[in-house]
């Protein structure tokens, strides 16, 4: 390897969904608007029968719409971090922090919906930060995660020839 193919990226590289963020955002948003508006519909008799609707009732619906949103909002937790020394990926439940010896390539294939990291176990972990709806921004964290990848890569060869 010459030194021009010496990746640039240097530091810690960060990405996180940028479409699934402003969706999660907007959805959370609308259900807790219209449990809330709901739970204001919910008065007076439930039918036929004596029960009425009261207001624990009401505020049963809206503590309901703030939960779901809150179910929501868990699709703003994916993230990944990269440095020299490794990757932590933050996916919607679970997390890794991965030292770059155990990674064997960053794969971004087409069909594919997100990146991953494929170990030399033959395991694959989804990086669910770098999704294919963000398509320029996806491709611009795929490149700095190789990157990165690349010159642990030199250094380790660097080292072992020494």
């Amino acid at each position: 390897m010459t030194s021009a193919a010496v990746p640039s990226v240097t530091g810690t590289v960060t990405f996180r969904p940028q479409r699934a963020r402003k969706v999660a955002i907007g959805a959370a948003a609308a259900i807790v608007i219209v449990f809330t508006a709901v739970s204001f519909g919910l008065t007076g008799s439930t039918g036929e029968g004596e029960a009425v609707f009261q207001r624990g009732d009401q505020t049963a619906m809206i503590g309901l719409g703030i939960a779901f949103a809150a179910g929501i909002l868990l699709f703003l937790r994916p993230r990944v971090d990269a440095d020299a020394k490794g990757i932590r990926i933050r996916n919607v439940i679970g997390s890794y922090d991965l030292p770059w010896e155990v990674v064997r390539a960053i794969r971004f294939e087409r069909g594919v919906s997100f990146a991953g990291a494929e170990l030399h176990d033959d395991e694959l972990v989804t990086i669910i930060a770098l999704q294919v709806v963000d398509k320029e921004y996806a491709l611009a964290g795929v490149r700095a995660l190789r990157e990165l990848f690349a010159a642990h890569q030199a250094a380790a060869a660097t080292a072992e020839s020494a």
